[in-house]
């Protein structure tokens, strides 16, 4: 669905909208947002006069939608696929006591770079230790749980986004590097050239407190090919 990587940058949040978002995005508050930004935004409503509205493309919060989150990284998504099989063949499967047991003597062979490696093993040993609690990461605020991921290697801005968005449909997150998103919006608005991480705050700012139903209408224009 998208091309993504880790940018240095502070996503912000707050209400530009009016009426306070959902907690969580499900398929009912989706419509509703969607509805909402088409009613403020012609560019975002042409998008879904064309192709509908958006699905959710929600993920099963957790440790595994994590780790493929980082696999995603700076490759495509059939990569990342294929690094997830080749990372459950060689752990048995995707839990932080698994991938710690495999080790890099496991992981490596299996075609995981050695870097990605560190940050499974990072990430892993900071679920057994408690240093991450994902449950306890779910109920905290935007901003709380944006900066607890921000703690481990290999989570930068872009991968901690997508995990707020995607995993626990968090309605407010603009995933600052994301290379779909910001060339959906260069279309959509008719940008010269493909927005910087500062020029799509900016643009995005009017969409709050429902950046991340925007993102998905975004999204949904550049998998139809509008690019």
């Amino acid at each position: 669905m998208y091309q993504g990587h880790d940018v240095c940058g502070v996503t912000g949040y707050g209400t530009q909208m009016g009426d306070d978002p959902p907690a969580r995005l499900d398929d009912d508050a989706l419509h509703a947002g969607v509805d909402r930004l088409v009613a403020r935004d012609t560019n975002l409503a042409g998008i879904v006069a064309r192709r509908g509205p958006p699905r959710l493309w929600a993920r099963e919060p957790g440790f595994a939608t994590l780790v493929h989150i980082i696999l995603e990284q700076q490759v495509s998504l059939r990569s990342a696929e294929a690094a997830m099989e080749r990372l459950v063949a060689a752990a048995g499967e995707i839990s932080a006591a698994a991938i710690v047991a495999a080790g890099p003597e496991r992981l490596i062979p299996a075609g995981l770079t050695r870097q990605k490696t560190r940050y499974l093993l990072g990430l892993s040993q900071g679920v057994l230790d408690g240093r991450l609690d994902l449950d306890a990461l779910a109920l905290a605020d935007d901003q709380t749980a944006r900066q607890q991921l921000l703690g481990f290697a290999g989570i930068g801005p872009w991968t901690a986004d997508i995990y707020l968005l995607m995993a626990l449909g968090r309605p407010d997150i603009w995933p600052v590097g994301d290379l779909a998103l910001a060339t959906a919006m260069r279309r959509a608005k008719r940008l010269p050239d493909v927005p910087r991480s500062d020029q799509q705050l900016g643009v995005a700012e009017m969409w709050r407190p429902l950046r991340a139903v925007a993102a998905r209408i975004l999204w949904h224009s550049y998998l139809a090919g509008e690019r």
